[in-house]
């Protein structure tokens, strides 16, 4: 099922703007594979001025064939000449095309990969040829390729580009209108699977259930999302095997670079630089209490940031032999008993990204982290979300559930007995605040943040 365009405004508001400028530009668009890069181009380059080529694993001729005979379509007889080399496609490409046209070349790093002379063929042409007003827009999904061919400063293209955008997943308010969810709380659910990838909403969009969908796309070794994260690894990793299995150990629990070097039997020094590309590639995130710097402090602890992946490497991973028997119906019927665990650990992080957007009671609150050590008593304390106004005068404190409590305002009171314990509130005003899933009737509307108010903020 093809989802209708959702949001991407500020992208498509700065692609438009790009390929009508009248002396022609260069484009980069680069992010994790299925996150709507092709369409985005689609939607917003007209077609009547756009060559569309993907670049794919075969050898450089064979490739330009291709596209020269897209190019062929557009251009008369440019596809009547079998071209040596690329600088004889290129050129001719910068002599015949009409001013204006646009030049898309998707998957380029598989285009470098056959042929490696491309980037500096194209930098020359670019220089050139600039008066030619013709528009050249690259995309890829391997972002350290993709970042080292256009950001790294002795790369032949660094500084050429007029827009360089990162693709990122939708936010969670756009799934509810891809896949028909009207009940916010379902939406959260989808959400929890799916994460914010257009194409596994596409997917999903087939499947009347949540729950048929993740059987049919995931757990069945023949479902198309069944081995994802292998892919996505591949995208950008030569070798996997190490980051897999970081994967699998922060995805089983071990959070600590400790742990997972204990558990790998490795010295924790050796995985600075795997831990460092994950999060690179977004797939793990560095967590530290709220008011910690990111770096220097011994208190990090480390997750998977993706709601999809986390799901896999905590569901399907570890059950691959049961899938393997097509032992389905037993596979899901564990899933469904700790599905709300899980569900609850993507709500934290989707209530956390909504506290900065919050409306009308937003008072300019910055980014929310979780927060945990020892209270003022010297006890453990743990407090699932804590942001600060840009004064650093007011604290927002939030306490995150995914079960409705019976009694709101008992929750309240107790999160404002933690509230007392916090270590760093040296008198500023405190602003208590739940999450919860349905809105408690002993409670003023003001003190929750229910999945419907936190989807319409985060669209």
């Amino acid at each position: 099922m093809r989802l209708p365009f959702l949001d991407r405004r500020e992208e498509a508001k700065r692609m438009k703007r790009l390929v009508r400028r009248e002396e022609g530009s260069m484009g980069v668009l680069y992010g994790r594979r299925r996150c709507g890069k092709s369409r985005i181009l689609r939607e917003t380059v007209p077609a009547k001025r756009a060559v569309f080529f993907v670049g794919d694993d075969r050898d450089a001729a064979l490739q330009r064939e291709s596209l020269a005979a897209e190019i062929g379509r557009k251009i008369e007889g440019f596809d009547d000449v079998t071209y040596p080399d690329w600088e004889a496609l290129l050129a001719r490409w910068w002599s015949d095309a009409p001013r204006g046209t646009v030049l898309i070349l998707d998957e380029f790093p598989s285009l470098v990969a056959k042929a490696p002379e491309l980037p500096s063929l194209l930098q020359k042409h670019i220089d050139r040829d600039a008066g030619r007003g013709l528009h050249l827009l690259l995309a890829g999904s391997s972002q350290r390729m993709m970042q080292g061919l256009v950001l790294d400063r002795s790369a032949p293209l660094y500084g050429r580009a007029s827009e360089i955008m990162k693709i990122a997943p939708l936010a969670p308010g756009w799934i509810g209108e891809a896949l028909e969810i009207t009940d916010p709380v379902k939406a959260i659910e989808a959400f929890a699977v799916w994460g914010g990838i257009p194409r596994y909403w596409e997917l999903a969009a087939d499947h009347a259930r949540l729950v048929s969908a993740v059987r049919d796309l995931v757990l069945d070794p023949l479902g198309v999302l069944h081995d994802e994260p292998g892919r996505l690894l591949l995208d950008d990793l030569r070798d996997t095997t190490q980051a897999a299995s970081i994967l699998s150990l922060v995805g089983q629990g071990c959070h600590r670079v400790s742990e997972i070097a204990g558990r790998m039997g490795k010295p924790a020094t050796s995985l600075g630089r795997p831990l460092q590309r994950l999060m690179e590639m977004d797939l793990v995130e560095r967590e530290v209490p709220f008011g910690e710097p990111l770096r220097g402090t011994k208190r990090t602890l480390y997750r998977i940031s993706d709601p999809f992946l986390r799901f896999w490497f905590r569901f399907v991973e570890p059950n691959r032999s049961r899938l393997e028997a097509r032992q389905l119906d037993a596979v899901a019927g564990d899933i469904a008993a700790a599905m709300g665990h899980h569900v609850g650990g993507v709500w934290e992080d989707v209530a956390r990204s909504s506290a900065p957007l919050m409306r009308p009671r937003n008072a300019g609150w910055g980014p929310a982290r979780r927060w945990w050590g020892a209270g003022l008593d010297r006890k453990p304390l743990e407090i699932d979300l804590v942001s600060e106004d840009a004064s650093g005068k007011r604290l927002l404190v939030g306490e995150v559930k995914w079960t409705s409590p019976r009694a709101g305002r008992r929750l309240l009171e107790e999160l404002k007995r933690k509230m007392s314990r916090l270590p760093f509130v040296d008198g500023r005003e405190v602003v208590p605040m739940l999450w919860l899933p349905k809105a408690p009737d002993d409670l003023p509307r003001s003190r929750v943040m229910t999945p419907r108010q936190v989807l319409d903020v985060m669209r």
